[in-house]
């Protein structure tokens, strides 16, 4: 008796980093650039571009490619940006001495960064015979 088992793979692959002190709009107009697009391209264009997000966005990315291909056994150069999206992060209060003995209230927002890495290569099912 032949017996056909669909196995799903897995096929994504994600980084997270939390806490950046960084504006999440400043860094949406960075990560809107890169969405959809290949490893090698999004790396090119991420050390081109002139903003301060950059450099944090990279490190992601960077950092996304090498645990698919360490955990996963994926080659880099098949990888795609399928998700990349931007979340506000908690909102650090501080008051600043001014004249006359008042506080200023000072705001610094931080924001979580989510890249989730696509392999391309691959089918979505392998099918064993048993």
């Amino acid at each position: 008796m032949n017996l056909m088992i669909k196995k799903k793979r897995k096929i994504e692959v994600y980084a997270i980093s939390q806490h950046i002190c960084m504006s999440a709009h400043k860094a949406r107009r960075v990560v809107d650039q890169i969405r959809g697009r290949s490893y090698e391209q999004t790396l090119m264009i991420l050390e081109l571009m002139s903003y301060r997000a950059c450099y944090q966005i990279f490190k992601l990315v960077y950092s996304a490619a090498a645990n698919a291909s360490h955990n996963m056994g994926f080659n880099k150069a098949d990888l795609v940006i399928s998700k990349a999206e931007v979340n506000e992060g908690t909102t650090v209060k501080k008051l600043k001495p001014r004249a006359r003995g008042r506080g200023y209230p000072i705001k610094r927002s931080t924001c979580h960064i989510t890249i989730v890495l696509k392999n391309t290569s691959l089918d979505l099912y392998e099918e064993y015979i048993i």
